[in-house]
């Protein structure tokens, strides 16, 4: 499937009624989700199982199984946002599994991780837990943060590494009543993490 083909069907995924600022609960935007995704599927990434960690409307888990994932399970701690993820996906006709939970309580083992986590914005350092819990979790995460978040990954993720990462455009909608325009693009950065074959549970910088 191609990647503009991709991002039309995302189009369709139906994000948050009532977003929480504190969760930073912003839906991923279609053009997004499409390159993150479509990127995964060109690395052979996801061709196994997917985790989508905060997965909100579902838009990540939805597109990697539209993509040929084996198995997508999407995470959330959110039981209103998950009824919503799970009409999303058989609006498109995709088995997905979603399953309330905080992100701490999560287990198992997957392939690859997708996901779009808090920046921080609200709560600082509450991406720290996902990149902690990808980590955890899979040996490939796939992971969105604010633009300058480079120095700071790569050293709490050591001893894995940051394999390929780019700059891309974010486009917000109006969502909360703080924000003064109706559409507002930032910048942020997509990562591609490996996970090292020598990490160990506690590792992770806390």
């Amino acid at each position: 499937m191609k990647q503009k083909h991709l991002e039309m069907m995302l189009e369709k995924v139906e994000g948050f009624r009532y977003p929480k600022p504190a969760k930073e609960q912003y839906s991923t935007p279609a053009i997004v989700a499409a390159e993150m995704l479509h990127f995964a599927f060109m690395k052979g990434d996801l061709t196994d199982a997917v985790y989508d960690l905060g997965c909100g409307g579902g838009i990540l888990a939805i597109g990697a199984k539209l993509l040929g994932a084996e198995k997508v399970i999407g995470f959330d701690d959110d039981r209103g946002v998950l009824e919503i993820a799970r009409a999303n996906a058989k609006k498109l006709g995709v088995d997905v599994e979603f399953v309330c939970s905080n992100i701490n309580y999560i287990c198992g083992k997957t392939h690859t991780v997708v996901m779009n986590p808090p920046f921080g914005a609200q709560v600082k350092g509450s991406d720290r837990p996902f990149l902690r819990k990808a980590l955890e979790l899979s040996s490939v995460v796939y992971s969105i943060h604010n633009a300058g978040s480079m120095e700071f990954i790569r050293k709490f993720i050591s001893p894995s590494i940051i394999t390929e990462y780019q700059t891309i455009d974010f486009p917000i909608k109006r969502t909360f009543r703080f924000h003064t325009k109706e559409r507002q693009v930032i910048k942020a950065e997509m990562y591609r993490i490996e996970k090292s074959q020598d990490l160990t549970e506690g590792s992770l910088l806390e």
